[in-house]
């Protein structure tokens, strides 16, 4: 919290140049984000006498491993993975090499945005309002303006995307999954951009805007062959074996302070790991990030968990041995200490109980995803949740001089910020904002900032209200204007 007028305008010159250099909303920012207004009102708003959260609280402390506990280096992951699908695309279905090919360039980079979501069909682009409006859009890789958008869109609305925007696991499977994409994460978002590139290419060629585009097949096909879980084993894919090999090139470890707060919590609650990475592949990573003795940090670990699934179905658990899925077992069966893969949430919560002796323990669950980690838990596992976002620091935050070595692929210029959508006199959420808002306790952008030795024991969370963003820690996103 900025403690005071004097700071805050001091802080003001650092803090515009900083945003600046990475997102161009110098406009907005000279009108809202630094008028003495939202300072007052934020300060208000961080003093005033909102509900506290504890994280010693809870019962039961969950982690995700990926981009939580093991966190990237985002800018060599996504030129990996896009060179990968790229020349997957050229080399066995045949596309034109001369757009996706092309080295990756920052104007590129900056096409790329975690949240975006794809119209397999049309060849488009899309970024949402909370309820599912169109609110920007490309075709290929141009920008499209909002008469365009109404053209194809009436008044900026597609049915995919309102059922989305109501219930986001309807479109998770077939037949709507099919037609959209959501890219959630870091290990999908250079699908914008290739996606663009090919639809740029396609048009190229046939000298006209197709019908229909049937590209996602094709790079469905290039991702599962990237993904799948038997390429780790069998040294294929490409993508496994480049982390296999260049584990430091890829792969931050987690910090020593993180660790030791884990262990300390371990003392007196139930701490869980639930990843839908397959357990050779969190032996690799998680040994890299946590150490040797990574399994001993956690109660029970579950690998392959299927997310979303996990916390919705009653999938059987499996038992491991020498890295291969074995028995399936009831939760009655889980031992404390041992690692499993599938299962599910109201089976894990039972043994939770089991062990702790509570009826009804309460548990919260720490992850980036924010419909598999945030969403999904706390609607239909009655979980509470912590988001992770790193968005939140890349962009930038209000009294931080906290930076983002990967900002260039997590700012974008063309879709603009993360949290937020903006008109001249407004601040509207995001559809990924007002999920962080009405479905997370709190966003942080690290788990460092938590777990560190001078961290605060509690913090103040969202409680859903509009104009309310305490929850983020340890400072509103420099992208929002309170007003």
């Amino acid at each position: 919290m900025l403690k005071n007028v004097h700071f805050y305008h001091k802080l003001i010159n650092v803090q515009f140049q900083s945003f600046t250099n990475n997102l161009t909303y110098d406009r907005i920012i000279k009108q809202h984000l630094f008028s003495l207004k939202t300072f007052l009102t934020f300060n208000s708003i961080s003093k005033s006498n909102m509900s506290v959260f504890k994280i010693s609280d809870y019962d039961c402390i969950g982690f995700d491993l990926d981009n939580t506990l093991l966190k990237y280096n985002i800018t060599n992951l996504v030129h990996l993975e896009y060179e990968i699908l790229a020349n997957y695309l050229v080399r066995e279905k045949g596309y034109n090499k001369k757009y996706l090919l092309k080295p990756l360039n920052d104007k590129d980079l900056d096409f790329m945005q975690k949240g975006l979501f794809l119209d397999f069909d049309r060849g488009n682009i899309l970024r949402i309002s909370p309820d599912g409006k169109i609110q920007r859009a490309c075709h290929g890789t141009k920008l499209m303006t909002i008469e365009q958008i109404q053209e194809i869109y009436p008044e900026q609305r597609w049915n995919i995307m309102d059922i989305f925007s109501n219930d986001m696991l309807a479109t998770w499977n077939e037949p709507l999954s099919m037609k959209m994409r959501a890219l959630l994460d870091y290990f999908d978002i250079p699908s914008s951009l290739i996606f663009a590139r090919a639809v740029d290419t396609l048009d190229e060629e046939n000298g006209k805007l197709l019908d229909v585009y049937n590209i996602w097949p094709d790079m469905l096909s290039g991702l599962i062959w990237m993904y799948d879980i038997k390429q780790f084993e069998l040294d294929e894919g490409e993508f496994f074996p480049a982390l296999k090999k260049h584990p430091d090139k890829y792969l931050h470890k987690c910090k020593p302070d993180t660790i030791s707060w884990i262990q300390e919590m371990k003392n007196n609650k139930i701490t869980f790991l639930i990843t839908g990475s397959y357990i050779d592949f969190v032996e690799l990573t998680a040994t890299y990030a946590l150490g040797e003795n990574w399994r001993s940090l956690f109660d029970i670990v579950i690998c392959y968990a299927k997310k979303p699934g996990f916390f919705i179905k009653e999938q059987p658990f499996m038992t491991i041995a020498n890295n291969k899925e074995n028995n399936i077992i009831s939760c009655d069966e889980l031992v404390r200490g041992s690692v499993y893969s599938y299962g599910n949430w109201n089976g894990l919560v039972k043994f939770f109980s089991r062990i702790s002796g509570k009826q009804n323990p309460r548990c919260v669950y720490i992850g980036d995803n924010l419909i598999q980690d945030v969403y999904v838990p706390k609607e239909y596992g009655n979980c509470d949740t912590i988001a992770l976002v790193e968005e939140q620091m890349s962009e930038g935050m209000i009294h931080q001089f906290l930076s983002h070595p990967d900002d260039k692929i997590l700012n974008s210029t063309i879709w603009g910020s993360y949290f937020c959508l903006k008109d001249t006199a407004l601040n509207v959420d995001s559809f990924w904002g007002h999920i962080i808002k009405n479905h997370s306790k709190i966003c942080i952008p690290n788990l460092d900032l938590i777990t560190k030795k001078d961290a605060p024991k509690y913090f103040t969370h969202f409680n859903k209200d509009k104009k309310d963003y305490s929850g983020y820690y340890p400072a509103l996103p420099l992208s929002i204007s309170i007003s």
